[in-house]
């Protein structure tokens, strides 16, 4: 039976002699210590808050203003064109202050103060003004407007500052409604290339009929909550489209980071937890100090939504019924560790790994209730764990920072078989064991045998890139900062005063069904087949030679790919991020585009290089216009998505609606950015380079195909199928020639010898 060890801060008994008084100064030292960080967090808080308060301006400049006025004054001019007076005569009138010089200055003060509000208010509306302003986006290399030459130079001065992490939030604009015949149109562009020419009439009398009649009702209760809410999809979008699924959300919803290819940091797993746990740490007070500096759009100063940072940690979905609810507290002190079956709270890893004591019954499989159902898991946690001290173990795991599995196997690209120890790797972040990751915190790390790591994250409180940020400083720090002594340990003193690892009780009933939740997660898992390529024959630095994106080049060589491999074109999605505006999340970028087909079928039948080429060129132009317009509120599946949820609140049915929204994406794709490049010293450490992560596959028949391009001479594929459909598979083996170029898709890598004509 496993104890929970607890400080106690004093203990006193009652003796014939009087009362034995005996202080844990331990405790009572770390009491005073949680007081003062507890302190220390509220006015860093307030402090932030009056920061970020008065952005663009700074909390300084209220002297400037104030000193400027009170300048004027004794040269005897009134700025204020009479309402210091004012303000004086009301001071007086209210017979808290007699007519004196003290209160003609409290009055200039308070005109001051006034003043130096309407400025900052005039300065942000200013600044949204122009973060509204996106033409810049859609204007080629080197043709710039006069328009944009202007706004380029308002932007960096009221950009000037140094922004703490949210300081532009307020100033970010929301997130426009496209006109309707807008979406409907694009809608039927998109879908051409893929129906016949009876089918493309059909859709295009129910778009039609949809646009002129229910489509403009529907509009208008859509347009009265973009005045309303700070963003008209968002809160819909993580609600009915994540929190409503009933689904497993383990390979279905939650996706992965892997470590670096090449390196192993440390072979000891418990020095590379105890790093990596620090690096994470080191994150959070950055995230909680508001000093990270605001993504923006890569080579500009345009800055991001950060909304999506304030739940990364102390985060977890909890099951419910009809819907999840996302959960997130302020402050924690601590991790919750998974080892062997047994749950800790984090303080000294390898106090964890040599502690040989055995899970308690049911404990060991527990973590399977967050892989199956999302019913069942909530019948259960309201039934077994909402009291006594199975609900306390569970709160601790649910409050925690984040969850940590310290993993029985090895995994990475090593020994005689590194591609399919890549696939294995890949699988065991997506699923692992199917009760060895907590798949309802927002991200839980892996730390396996060997030293190798990587991340597990749910879905609804974040999307990919900023799962990706945090994964990026936690390598760097870890890898750069931290660093490891020649043995492998992590460097610096041991702290012989730490208290053990306080091991989680639970008091599982036989009758509680984890093994029916464990049963259908390994059915799912069962049946997933992932495969990661690691592409190094050229990288973004030749695409770009050529004058073309790297992404659009990628995108339309998996449209190419899928073509060969299926014989045919398929709806494609590749996730696009609406940050630019306020709580923005992500939109939709339809890559099968009328272009892209145009060139896939003039290359496969034979035409001309010269035609081949023209025709590339205009799908690679196509595909970038998508993109921005998706990145810019133009898109179409976010406007059509929110029109469907509208007409359910209204009890009225679509069946343009119905038919867009129950449409498959066979292709599923998304590209990790890598962000923060200045942290990796790929010069003197080229090794050291991202695997980055991958996703399940979204349809049955179809692929999930994420990719991240690395420097400029690699780019890295995670696939993902299903074994159950005989029509595709992740992983074909194909022999590489230097003299052909590359087209990489969901379940094929094919080559081919047109690569001079691009």
């Amino acid at each position: 039976m496993a104890e929970a060890h607890q400080a106690v801060a004093f203990q006193f008994t009652i003796t014939p002699e009087g009362i034995d008084l005996q202080l844990s100064y331990q405790a009572l030292n770390q009491i005073y210590l949680s007081g003062v960080r507890s302190w220390k967090k509220r006015v860093s808080r307030v402090r932030n808050s009056l920061i970020k308060g008065v952005y663009p301006a700074s909390p300084s400049s209220w002297l400037f203003v104030a000193i400027g006025i009170l300048a004027t004054m004794y040269m005897q001019s009134d700025p204020s064109m009479g309402l210091i007076t004012k303000i004086h005569s009301t001071l007086v009138s209210s017979d808290h202050m007699t007519f004196s010089q003290s209160s003609t200055m409290v009055s200039a003060l308070v005109f001051s103060t006034l003043l130096w509000l309407s400025l900052i208010l005039a300065l942000r509306f200013c600044l949204k003004l122009l973060l509204s302003y996106h033409q810049w986006m859609f204007e080629k290399h080197g043709r710039m407007s006069n328009t944009t030459k202007v706004w380029v130079p308002l932007v960096r001065l009221l950009s000037s500052r140094k922004p703490l992490l949210y300081s532009y939030q307020s100033s970010l604009p929301h997130l426009p409604v496209p006109a309707i015949q807008d979406t409907v149109s694009r809608y039927l562009e998109s879908v051409r290339p893929l129906l016949t020419d009876p089918e493309f009439k059909r859709m295009s009398d129910l778009a039609n009929e949809f646009e002129s009649n229910l489509g403009n009702r529907l509009q208008r209760y859509l347009k009265l909550k973009a005045l309303w809410a700070t963003n008209y999809v968002s809160d819909w979008w993580e609600e009915y489209v994540y929190l409503r699924s009933r689904g497993p959300i383990m390979v279905n919803s939650n996706y992965y980071g892997m470590d670096f290819l090449y390196v192993t940091p440390t072979s000891v797993q418990a020095a590379r937890a105890g790093n990596t746990i620090t690096a994470l740490l080191l994150y959070r007070r950055k995230v909680n100090r508001e000093e990270l500096k605001p993504s923006r759009v890569p080579g500009t100063v345009i800055p991001l939504c950060a909304a999506q940072c304030e739940r990364m940690f102390n985060t977890t979905r909890t099951p419910g019924v009809e819907t999840d609810v996302l959960q997130h507290w302020l402050d924690s002190e601590f991790v919750a560790v998974y080892h062997r079956g047994r749950y800790f709270i984090e303080d000294q890893i390898q106090r964890i790994l040599d502690d040989a004591s055995p899970p308690l019954p049911g404990e060991e499989k527990l973590g399977a209730l967050t892989a199956g159902d999302r019913i069942p898991w909530a019948q259960m946690r309201k039934q077994y764990f909402s009291s006594g001290v199975n609900k306390r173990s569970l709160d601790i795991i649910e409050r925690a920072a984040f969850f940590v599995t310290l993993d029985d196997e090895e995994q990475g690209m090593r020994g005689d078989d590194p591609e399919g120890n890549l696939d294995r790797y890949a699988k065991s972040l997506l699923h692992g064991k199917c009760y060895d990751r907590w798949f309802d915190k927002s991200f839980s790390v892996v730390i396996y045998k060997n030293g190798k790591s990587g991340l597990n994250a749910e879905h609804s409180w974040a999307d990919a890139p900023t799962v990706a940020h945090l994964w990026e400083y936690t390598l760097a720090t870890d890898a750069f900062q931290l660093g490891y002594t020649e043995d492998g340990h992590c460097k610096g003193d041991v702290e012989p005063s730490l208290p053990q690892p306080q091991r989680l009780v639970w008091n599982i009933p036989a009758e509680a069904q984890v093994s029916s939740s464990l049963a259908v997660a390994q059915a799912l898992a069962d049946d997933v087949d992932c495969h990661v390529f690691p592409f190094r024959e050229f990288g973004k630095g030749r695409i770009k030679k050529c004058r073309v994106s790297p992404d659009a080049f990628i995108q339309i060589s998996l449209q190419l790919a899928y073509y060969r491999d299926r014989g045919g074109f398929c709806l494609t999605y590749e996730a696009s991020m609406t940050r630019l505006f306020r709580e923005g999340r992500t939109e939709t970028v339809r890559s099968c585009s009328n272009e892209s087909c145009a060139f896939i079928t003039a290359l496969e039948s034979g035409e001309t290089e010269e035609e081949c080429r023209r025709l590339f060129q205009l799908a690679s132009e196509r595909h970038q216009n998508l993109y921005r317009m998706a990145m810019t509120g133009a898109g179409i599946d976010r406007h059509l998505f929110c029109l469907y949820v509208v007409s359910k609140y209204l009890g009225v049915e679509s069946p343009f609606l119905k038919e867009v929204l129950s449409e498959p994406w066979r292709l599923s794709t998304s590209q990790t950015p890598v962000q923060q490049m200045n942290l990796f010293d790929l010069k003197n450490h080229p090794d050291f380079i991202s695997l980055g992560g991958g996703f399940g596959p979204v349809a049955d028949d179809g692929y999930g195909v994420s990719y991240i391009i690395v420097g400029e001479d690699m780019v890295n594929f995670h696939v993902s199928s299903k074994y159950s459909c005989s029509q595709t598979v992740s992983n074909v083996s194909v022999s590489w020639s230097s003299e052909t170029s590359h087209t990489v898709v969901g379940n094929h890598i094919y080559t081919r010898q047109y690569s001079q004509a691009f």
